[in-house]
C-alpha cells in the first residue's frame, strides 16, 4: 500500500513539474498578481466584519449606557418619593415607592452588568479592528509591492524574448554561412578533382607513344614557325 502511495505522490509531483514547465512566464504572472487581489478583497471583507462588529459594539454600549442612566434616575425618584411617603405617615404610598425603586434597582444592576460586559467585548473588538486594518494596509502595500514586481519582470520578460529572437536569428544566419561553406567546399573539391584528373590525363598521355609524338610534332612544329618568323624578318630587313 506505501509503494502505491509513493508511486502515486511521484506521479502527481512529475505532472506537477511538467505543467509548471510548459506555463507561460506572463499568464503565471498575471495568475499570481489575480490570486493575490483576491486574497486581498477577501481580507478587507473580513476586516470590514471585524470592524462593523466594533461599531455595533459602540451602539449598544451607548444604548445600555443610557438604559442604566434611565434606571439610575427613575430609582432615585423612586425613593425620593418613598420618603417623602414616609414623612407624610404615608404607609401604603411609601411601601409602593420602596418597591418600585427595588425593581429599579433590579434594572440598573442587570443594566450595569450588561454594559460592564459590552464594554470588555469592545476592547476586545477595537483591539481586534486594529490588527484587522493594520493587516489590510500590509496587505495592499503587498499588493503594490507584486504590483511593481509584475511590471518589472515583464520588462524582463519582453527583454528575455527579445534576446532570444536575436539568438534565433544569429543562429540561422550562422546556420546559412555554414551551408554555404559546405557547398562552396564542395564545390572546390569537384574543381580540384577534375584539375587533377586533367593532370594525371596529361600525365599518361606523356607517358605514351601517342604522346610522345604528339610532343615531337609541337616542337617541330615550333621550329618551323621560328624559321618562317626569320624569313619574314629578313624580308622586312629587320
Amino acid at each position: 500500500m506505501g509503494f502505491f502511495k509513493r508511486l502515486w505522490g511521484y506521479i502527481k509531483q512529475l505532472f506537477r513539474s511538467k505543467t509548471e514547465a510548459a506555463m507561460d512566464p506572463e499568464i503565471e504572472i498575471e495568475q499570481a498578481i489575480t490570486e493575490a487581489r483576491k486574497r486581498d478583497q477577501e481580507l478587507r471583507n473580513q476586516a470590514a466584519k471585524v470592524v462593523a462588529h466594533r461599531t455595533q459594539l459602540e451602539s449598544k454600549i451607548e444604548r445600555a449606557a443610557g438604559d442604566a442612566g434611565e434606571a439610575r434616575e427613575l430609582a432615585k425618584q423612586a425613593l425620593t418619593k418613598a420618603k417623602e411617603s414616609t414623612d407624610k405617615g404615608d404607609t401604603e404610598g411609601a411601601e409602593k415607592w420602596n418597591r418600585s425603586a427595588q425593581g429599579l434597582a433590579m434594572k440598573l444592576q442587570a443594566a450595569d452588568n450588561n454594559l460592564e460586559s459590552l464594554k470588555q467585548q469592545y476592547e476586545t473588538a477595537a483591539e481586534q479592528a486594529e490588527k484587522a486594518k493594520t493587516a489590510v494596509q500590509q496587505n495592499a502595500l503587498r499588493v503594490q509591492e507584486l504590483t511593481a514586481k509584475r511590471m518589472e519582470m515583464l520588462g524582463e520578460l519582453q527583454q528575455a524574448k527579445m534576446q532570444e529572437s536575436v539568438n534565433k536569428a544569429v543562429d540561422a544566419m550562422t546556420a546559412t554561412f555554414d551551408d554555404e561553406a559546405v557547398s562552396l567546399e564542395k564545390v572546390e573539391d569537384k574543381i580540384e578533382q577534375r584539375k587533377a584528373e586533367a593532370m594525371a590525363k596529361a600525365e599518361l598521355r606523356e607517358a605514351t607513344p601517342e604522346g610522345a609524338e604528339a610532343e615531337l610534332r609541337e616542337a617541330v612544329s615550333l621550329t618551323q614557325a621560328d624559321a618562317k618568323l626569320d624569313e619574314l624578318r629578313a624580308e622586312l630587313g629587320i
